[in-house]
């Protein structure tokens, strides 16, 4: 079986939450089916730079706030991504 390979995986659009730093991504390995991605979280040094990405974890009110009101965005985009052409 071959190993994953960096080169294959795709972002195809992402979403970051200003406030917790939590990101939402519709990925793609290959030409595998695209798929929702929760996390990770980045979060904005005090300096202005981002920090290294860390797990998403357990989700805030905040995040829970924040993904319902993208969700229909996520799910039209993923739709419009994984109809075939």
């Amino acid at each position: 079986m071959a190993g994953f390979d960096p080169e294959k995986d795709k972002v195809l659009k992402e979403w970051r939450c200003e406030e917790t730093g939590l990101v939402v991504s519709i990925n793609q390995y290959g030409d595998g089916e695209p798929k929702v991605q929760i996390g990770p979280r980045i979060i904005m040094k005090k300096d202005g730079t981002e920090g290294a990405p860390r797990k998403a974890g357990r989700l805030s009110v905040e995040d829970i706030m924040w993904l319902h009101e993208i969700i229909d965005e996520i799910r039209d985009e993923l739709q419009d991504l994984s109809l075939p052409e």
